[in-house]
């Protein structure tokens, strides 16, 4: 996925055949009150229409289109993807099959008020995606208790969920060994205390305020006494067990891995689990995880096809034109990199690809470089965690195993959007100045 000088708006066209069909079938059977409207159109099958629009506009032979497709399919970061989407899901099937959703579930009820559940959810995902640098990895270890909570307590679904995806972006976008901050602080030459800074005045006031709105509306209408709810401690292991290597630094890969090995031993020796029933319960974890693998390495293709073609460069070319000051400087690298996003659907590439663009307008415009980093990772996270086809959005609705429409759980993102007004706020009255004075 690397930067193409070549620019042409028919390198958009096909991205916006996925979209349209992705999304615009959504919504007309919305409106006709169809049930799961947006489940209805299989997303790998919207992406291919997108590809097969690809291989007809693009110019070039069918094996070099072929070669670029499969490069963007093969690409580090979408195997990368995948690999964690199976494991999440033979994981998150294994240790529910051995009853281990169900103990923590009660667990947590017995000792956290319901009206605490949801800024709870929020305030631990920011937690272990701070510490680990990574929000799918985040999601993976608790969206399946936060399904499981909201079930029993009568909390939201969509509002919880919600709460996870931005409890996890918080993260995403302020660690200090997030994928996001090392490639904005790497492109644009500055330090990741002085970026973690500016990110920090930004970050802060837009968490609080959401852990506000949750606290306000994150109570269901009605409190249910639940009584002593049983649960066996033994069962809840995997997930403490996951949540503390994450946490640890420790590669996801081994993290998940882990997971399923100590939640099929649980299974085996204090559940009804045989050896048999374990290997079909983690192919089942692996087949559950089948459309968004599909759609995450097709899309990776489909990338990969759009860049080469010049449409991220159309992009770029398009947003320098407006650039006319400083202020605009600030929106421009802003707008760059949160459109790259939705077209690769991958916030780091997007940083990555726009990197060195920002740094020459941020030279240009003299904005300061660590403002133009922390910009960079803000309104890629944003919208990474926004847009219905990224891998943290694929995943949290994939736990809930389709109860929740994207259209619903976007309505209830308060982090990101929150975190956009803040931004805007930040950069029309040039906040980063008076920052240095403090």
């Amino acid at each position: 996925m690397q930067q193409h000088t070549k620019s042409s708006f028919v390198g958009l066209v096909p991205l916006l055949i996925f979209i349209f069909f992705y999304l615009g079938t959504g919504i007309f059977l919305q409106m006709k009150n169809v049930p799961m409207a947006f489940y209805q159109l299989p997303s790998p099958v919207a992406v291919s229409l997108g590809i097969i629009g690809a291989f007809i506009l693009f110019k070039g032979s069918i094996k070099e289109k072929c070669d670029t497709f499969l490069q963007g399919c093969g690409h580090q970061d979408i195997i990368t993807m995948c690999i964690i989407y199976l494991l999440a899901g033979a994981f998150a099937n294994t240790a529910k099959a051995m009853g281990g959703v169900d103990s923590t579930v009660n667990l947590a009820l017995n000792y956290i008020p319901v009206q605490f559940l949801a800024p709870g959810m929020f305030i631990v995902a920011a937690f272990i995606s701070t510490a680990t640098g990574t929000s799918v990895g985040a999601i993976v270890s608790i969206a399946p208790i936060a399904v499981g909570l909201a079930d029993k307590s009568g909390v939201s679904l969509p509002l919880i969920l919600a709460a996870v995806m931005g409890g996890s972006m918080f993260g995403d976008n302020l660690s200090v060994i997030s994928d996001t901050t090392i490639a904005a602080t790497r492109t644009q030459g500055v330090e990741m205390k002085d970026k973690f800074r500016i990110n920090l005045y930004i970050a802060i006031p837009a968490a609080v305020i959401t852990v506000i709105l949750l606290l306000i509306f994150g109570a269901p209408d009605k409190i249910t006494q639940l009584g002593i709810l049983q649960f066996n401690v033994i069962k809840v292991i995997p997930y403490i067990a996951v949540l503390i290597l994450a946490v640890s630094g420790i590669n996801v890969f081994i993290v998940l891995t882990l997971g399923i090995i100590i939640a099929g031993a649980i299974g085996l020796f204090f559940g009804n689990f045989s050896l048999l029933t374990l290997a079909k319960e983690i192919s089942a974890g692996f087949e559950n995880m089948n459309e968004i693998f599909l759609l995450s390495l097709l899309s990776g293709g489909l990338g990969a096809m759009t860049a080469k073609a010049g449409g991220i460069q159309w992009i770029i070319d398009k947003i320098q034109k407006i650039i006319i000051g400083k202020k605009t400087a600030k929106l421009g690298i802003g707008l760059l990199v949160s459109l790259t996003d939705m077209a690769v659907a991958n916030n780091t590439v997007a940083i990555i690809i726009n990197g060195s663009i920002a740094k020459k307008i941020s030279h240009k415009y003299k904005v300061d470089p660590k403002e133009s980093a922390a910009l960079l990772d803000i309104f890629s996270c944003i919208f990474q965690g926004m847009i219905p086809y990224g891998a943290q959005m694929l995943i949290l609705l994939n736990f809930a195993q389709d109860k929740v429409s994207p259209v619903t759980l976007i309505s209830l993102l308060w982090y990101q959007m929150l975190l956009l007004t803040v931004t805007l706020i930040f950069i029309k009255y040039n906040l980063s100045e008076k920052i240095k004075n403090i």
